[in-house]
């Protein structure tokens, strides 16, 4: 099997070469994305091209299960695509679990700006919860994934470690959530941490992103343009007044990787 990995802010991903179908169990995903026994990733992205047909991706996390959307992801895909000679630089679609969304490749290549669709906001705006004895203002928003917004005085990966997976398993999220840690730095800059469903402390996520500033936007603490620095790097997001997202961040490419089947079979 051969991947090419790429990175967005820190936010690894192995995009699939489809020599054939792809065909993995969820403990043959997670050994892929092993940092010791497998690859080393965020997740892996599986293109569907077929001609006369929209791009689409299938997106898993390092526990095998998929995810219906994401940010860094698609913009790794789209610089595949781009790298493949399948797009150029007009805008395209490319459709997820978590709905359509438009792509333009921009700089050569080095920045990818995505249209990641409107903002959905929970009936209920906060709500307080206590989390291992700390109450804490949870703020529910999806971006065609589930995400929870909580706003502290500092967020640390201490933090995100500590209370991520315990907010991302709380019943009141049925399908589990993203946790962003927030902080507003000012009313053009953010900082967060984060904890993604399914894979665990990493160090930048798109969608993500597009919560954090959505929901701070929501609440007037942000304008509608906004830098989300993570321990990663930085990903500039802009809001309209109706909470449509635009995303705009780089990619760099890592590589060509091989796994030997033999490395694969030890995981059934």
């Amino acid at each position: 099997m051969q991947f090419y990995k790429y990175h967005a802010a820190g936010n690894d991903y192995l995009v699939y070469r489809d020599c054939v179908p792809f065909d993995c169990s969820k403990p043959m995903i997670s050994r892929i994305c092993d940092r010791h026994r497998g690859l080393g990733s965020d997740g892996i992205l599986v293109p569907v091209i077929k001609e006369g047909e929209r791009l689409s991706v299938r997106i898993y996390n390092t526990d095998g299960s998929q995810a219906e959307k994401s940010g860094n992801g698609l913009r790794i895909l789209c610089r595949y695509l781009w790298d493949q000679n399948i797009v150029a630089g007009s805008p395209f679609e490319i459709s997820t679990k978590g709905g359509i969304v438009t792509c333009q490749v921009l700089d050569n290549g080095q920045r990818i700006s995505i249209a990641m669709g409107q903002a959905a906001f929970a009936n209920t705006a906060a709500f307080t919860v206590d989390v291992d004895g700390t109450p804490l203002q949870l703020h529910p928003v999806s971006m065609g994934n589930p995400h929870c917004v909580v706003f502290v005085d500092q967020p640390t990966e201490t933090l995100a470690r500590q209370l991520g997976p315990l907010i991302e398993r709380l019943s009141i999220f049925p399908d589990r959530t993203n946790v962003q840690f927030v902080r507003v730095i000012d009313r053009q800059t953010l900082e967060v941490q984060i904890w993604e469903r399914g894979v665990g402390y990493t160090l930048s996520s798109g969608t993500s992103s597009c919560a954090a500033a959505a929901v701070s936007r929501r609440l007037g603490l942000v304008g509608p343009r906004v830098a989300v620095n993570m321990a990663g790097g930085v990903i500039m997001i802009e809001l309209d007044d109706d909470y449509h997202v635009l995303m705009q961040g780089p990619v760099c490419r890592v590589g060509l990787y091989s796994l030997d089947s033999e490395c694969l079979a030890q995981a059934d």
